[in-house]
């Protein structure tokens, strides 16, 4: 019986095998600038100010409640070189004036891409700097099942800039004092 070499170069998935992304639930995601690059704006005194470009992610992460009818956006804070943000996909649709809906709904990882792809081209048109990267390949996310955590995650959204002096070199590793998938 041949075994299969693993791939040293092949990445590892950070998602939960055979869990369904486009399922009901709520997802605390971060999405992290290229190389870790400070352009959303800054911190000061322990708030964030955003910048153009961060203002344009801030109306980018709102651009998918009111584009998907199915996504219900809770506590989120842009920093620097980085968005936290509750996500809840849910089964009911919001009232609106918009083609009829086929009843399928995007899965998280395709979200993203669309938060992405849309504040990509705005930034990159506001600074005219077409084809400049924003946002790294991937982002990081966490299947939220209980209250108490969703409590938590909220009040670590919340308290990000005032840690922000505290995190080394600016470069956070997302979600590092939350805990894992499985117990969430």
């Amino acid at each position: 019986m041949a075994e299969t070499a693993k791939n040293p170069m092949q990445r590892r998935s950070p998602r939960l095998q055979g869990y369904d992304y486009s399922s009901p639930g709520a997802y605390f995601v971060t999405v992290c600038t290229y190389k870790g690059r400070c352009i959303l704006g800054e911190v000061v005194d322990g708030v964030m100010r955003l910048n153009d470009a961060g203002r344009v992610v801030s109306d980018s992460w709102r651009w998918l409640e009111n584009q998907y009818t199915y996504v219900k956006l809770d506590e989120f804070i842009i920093m620097p070189n980085h968005i936290h943000g509750i996500l809840l996909i849910i089964n009911e649709c919001r009232g609106r004036s918009r083609t009829a809906p086929t009843g399928k709904r995007k899965p998280l990882g395709r979200l993203i891409g669309a938060f992405k792809t849309i504040s990509t081209k705005r930034i990159n048109q506001m600074r005219g700097t077409p084809g400049m990267a924003i946002w790294q390949r991937s982002y990081y996310e966490r299947v939220v099942r209980r209250t108490d955590r969703m409590d938590r995650i909220r009040k670590y959204i919340i308290n990000n800039p005032a840690r922000w002096v505290r995190d080394h070199g600016h470069a956070e590793s997302p979600s590092r004092d939350i805990v894992d998938n499985r117990s969430m």
